[in-house]
């Protein structure tokens, strides 16, 4: 009987998806996510670029795409107030990229969701379009222009969605279903984002998580400074 709980616990951590990893560019040969900022001058009028490098890698996910299983990238920058406390969430921003095999063509194809569906390109080779999706991303944010102390954060959920998704995802590569963004949560966003995982995992998917932050910095005015 001692034996059960050790058994469960077994069968709980199974089911968990990936923990999130932390990413920095000196780790950059690793999956994971990079946030880089503007110069101190214009941080307090132009926010980050990020990106995502090595997404495509992982062997689960080569074979699942090449068996017509769209990824799905989910991205998530917020901009954090530094206090002593308690830091506050000032304004966050959210995206998609979606990058999905077409066995007819033999082609891969990546496209953003941002406020708009953009083609990011078409591919034969899928280390071309993993080179795609890694290419830095400069969301649209509104900055505040209070004179104190912040800090970003993103965060980067990977996944491999499932054959009941495809319809949804035909439905956003035409402009018909966006992601949140610009600081607010679609309920219907992205691709279904509450509603799938266990039959995709079964094929061997997984949800896979990402983080990484910035140093602080303050904002002075129209400019800012270290």
């Amino acid at each position: 009987m001692r034996r059960l709980p050790f058994a469960l616990a077994l069968i709980a951590l199974a089911g968990l998806p990936a923990l999130t990893r932390a990413q920095t560019p000196d780790s950059a040969r690793e999956p994971g996510i990079l946030i880089t900022l503007p110069p101190p001058p214009q941080r307090a009028t132009e926010p980050p670029s990020v990106r995502a490098v090595r997404m495509l890698t992982d062997r689960s996910t080569r074979e699942l795409l090449a068996s017509g299983f769209p990824a799905r990238l989910h991205f998530r920058l917020e901009l954090w107030e530094a206090r002593t406390l308690f830091d506050k969430l000032v304004t966050k921003v959210e995206w998609d990229v979606v990058v999905r095999y077409d066995p007819l063509a033999k082609h891969y194809l990546v496209t953003r969701g941002a406020g708009r569906v953009t083609p990011l390109g078409t591919f034969a080779d899928l280390k071309d379009a993993e080179d795609a999706v890694a290419k830095a991303f400069t969301p649209e944010m509104t900055l505040p222009k209070a004179r104190k102390k912040y800090y970003y954060f993103a965060s980067l959920e990977v996944e491999m969605l499932s054959v009941g998704d495809l319809d949804e995802v035909e439905r956003w590569l035409k402009g018909e279903a966006g992601p949140a963004t610009k600081g607010q949560e679609d309920a219907g966003t992205a691709l279904g984002r509450g509603a799938k995982t266990l039959f995709t995992r079964l094929l061997g998917g997984q949800v896979r998580r990402y983080s990484s932050r910035t140093a602080g910095f303050r904002v002075q005015g129209s400019g800012s400074g270290e």
